[in-house]
């Protein structure tokens, strides 16, 4: 199968741009309390149903794999974007990081105790986000845990320049309740829905609303 174009589109912008990506949202948590309630949230409960290893899938630079790795978590990251994994290596030598892409992370079934992506599904076309929730669910062991966080809308957004260079990235937004009900299609059971109104950060205007969501495999 070919890959799609939004695909070939979204690895060459993400390491056009990766290291000025990777500067100016390298201590975005710390302004960020609802972000790091939500992780602390998903960590507590990967802990307690023993701990596996924790996928974040769509790393970037390896910003939140590192604070996983701090809250207590086997973290390792997989992003699609060579340069950015080639960053994440470099910042956070003790740690996992591979290239790979949503919907076939090519991951061992049931291994996982938890999947992170945190605004990575957002490049996922319609079409592929079915197949992408089905290979989580795949990959988490019964009882594993899955974060989603993502923007919230209707209408997609389409940027052609970031950091001063030429992109082609497209940015999904999707509603809550439509992105649960994919997750119940795929065999997760969908535990906590939060949406919050857009914040202006040190480092970022944001555009739209933004929800997480928080399900686990059964089991």
């Amino acid at each position: 199968m070919s890959e799609p174009d939004q695909l070939q589109d979204t690895r060459a912008s993400y390491d056009a741009m990766a290291a000025e990506y990777a500067a100016q949202f390298q201590d975005a948590l710390a302004d960020m309390p609802w972000d790091r309630a939500v992780l602390a949230g998903f960590a507590d409960l990967v802990r307690a149903a023993g701990n596996g290893p924790v996928a974040d899938v769509g790393c970037g630079p390896g910003r939140l794999t590192g604070y996983l790795h701090g809250l207590g978590l086997d973290a390792f990251g997989i992003d699609l974007s060579p340069r950015m994994v080639e960053i994440a290596r470099r910042a956070h030598p003790d740690l996992r990081f591979e290239v790979g892409a949503m919907p076939d992370l090519e991951l061992p079934d049931a291994s996982l105790g938890g999947i992170v992506a945190w605004y990575s599904t957002i490049h996922v076309p319609d079409d592929l986000l079915p197949a992408t929730f089905a290979d989580f669910r795949r990959a988490l062991a019964p009882g594993g845990q899955l974060v989603l966080a993502f923007q919230v809308g209707d209408e997609p957004l389409h940027l052609t320049e970031g950091f001063g260079r030429s992109i082609s990235l497209s940015f999904l937004r999707r509603r809550p309740e439509r992105v649960a009900e994919l997750l119940t299609e795929a065999g997760l059971d969908v535990r906590v829905r939060l949406e919050r109104e857009p914040e202006t950060y040190p480092f970022q205007q944001e555009r739209t609303p933004h929800a997480y969501l928080l399900a686990r495999r059964p089991g």
